[in-house]
């Protein structure tokens, strides 16, 4: 298609089961996206989700992307259940040069099956489907069907592909692009001491933790890790259906260990700014990359994180920008963060080549010339 100039426009469908003001990593990263690639000359984004909970749809413009929310009948297996999904995908693919489809989102594999869309599509692997094993049953026909019929697949890592149960056979058609920051925006001053404020003993040194409290995070075992942890606090971020179950787990240790609940974007970045070291205990590949982790390096701070088959330790690498240990190992995670409580040299060192790494590889600038290049071929 061409604009009255007679420029060609590159004329780009985002799909993803959610969207802004939906919370999540994923979330994030598609709004972040697709506004960054609208402002490349000649170039419209447009977005296609459901809403995350029963209703109506809706059509909006959010920061100037313009948004279809499918009505939605609710959520199976963390899958909407949405029909007019179906039949908004068939109309606005045939006004699409590219679909750019997020998974695991098992309804939007369906509707491309059901469109009869001819052209270009592009799938962004986040994870494989993990726990879900009965959906997992009925998702692998249409998982397979989109797997053949793209023409490229996103993964963030090497890491994706190797520790992926189904990527193999379409290694091929696999382009590494790294999630991305704006750097700008991880370089504080003045920021509050949130956690320092918080801290029963002055001279502790902070860990921090941030994200959903799900199963998967392995917040239990760093809670466990703690009962032997000398000379620091935990500072645990976050909310989620393991709450009440977390806060009962660390009854008796209201003296190391702090539970912040939600934070504000603001807090959450003064929260990484202020601590000595971040903490991502994950224990499933459902963890595929920890987007947290790369933001609390881009602050300079080191990284103790697991040794998941998918993309977490190639974000922050063991012994160069902080330690890994194996997920489920507590002592061994209580041994990490002793390391590295007691010992300020090691801890700056890793700080330093963390920020290094996110200004080298996740740089947002270079990340987002990367895709754009991707989806205009």
């Amino acid at each position: 298609m061409s604009n009255q100039n007679g420029d060609k426009v590159l004329r780009i469908l985002e799909v993803n089961k959610a969207y802004y003001p939906h919370i999540g990593g994923i979330e994030s990263l598609i709004k972040q996206y697709s506004e960054e690639l609208s402002e490349f000359p000649n170039t419209t984004v447009q977005v296609l989700a459901c809403r995350d909970d029963r209703g109506k749809g809706s059509v909006e413009v959010i920061d100037g992307i313009n948004v279809t929310r499918c009505a939605s009948w609710g959520t199976y297996f963390s899958c909407p259940i949405s029909f007019s999904f179906i039949k908004n995908f068939r109309k606005m693919a045939k006004n699409a040069d590219v679909v750019e489809i997020h998974v695991p989102f098992p309804l939007a594999d369906l509707s491309l099956m059901l469109s009869g869309y001819k052209g270009k599509v592009v799938v962004a692997w986040h994870s494989d489907v993990v726990k879900q094993k009965k959906l997992l049953a009925l998702y692998k026909p249409l998982m397979k069907y989109l797997m053949k019929r793209a023409d490229k697949i996103i993964v963030a890592t090497e890491g994706h592909i190797k520790g992926s149960d189904y990527l193999q056979d379409y290694k091929d058609k696999c382009v590494v692009i790294p999630y991305g920051l704006t750097l700008s925006e991880y370089e504080m001053t003045g920021h509050e001491p949130v956690l320092t404020d918080k801290l029963n003993k002055s001279s502790n040194k902070k860990v921090l933790f941030s994200g959903r409290l799900v199963p998967y995070k392995g917040i239990d075992v760093l809670i466990n890790a703690f009962k032997n942890v000398e000379g620091a606090e935990l500072f645990i971020s976050g909310e989620g259906p393991l709450e009440e179950q977390l806060k009962a787990q660390a009854a008796g240790m209201e003296d190391k260990i702090h539970f912040l609940g939600f934070l504000s974007d603001e807090d959450h970045k003064a929260a990484y700014a202020d601590c000595d070291m971040f903490v991502l205990p994950s224990v499933l590949k459902s963890e595929a990359f920890g987007i947290v982790q790369m933001e609390a390096m881009a602050f300079g701070k080191p990284v103790i994180n697991t040794n998941l088959p998918s993309g977490v330790p190639y974000v922050s690498v063991a012994g160069k920008t902080g330690l890994t240990v194996e997920p489920y190992d507590a002592n061994g995670l209580c041994e990490a963060i002793n390391k590295l409580v007691g010992d300020d040299d090691l801890r700056a060192q890793y700080g330093k080549a963390a920020r290094l790494r996110v200004e080298e590889c996740f740089n947002e600038q270079d990340v987002i010339k990367k895709l754009y290049n991707l989806l205009s071929e």
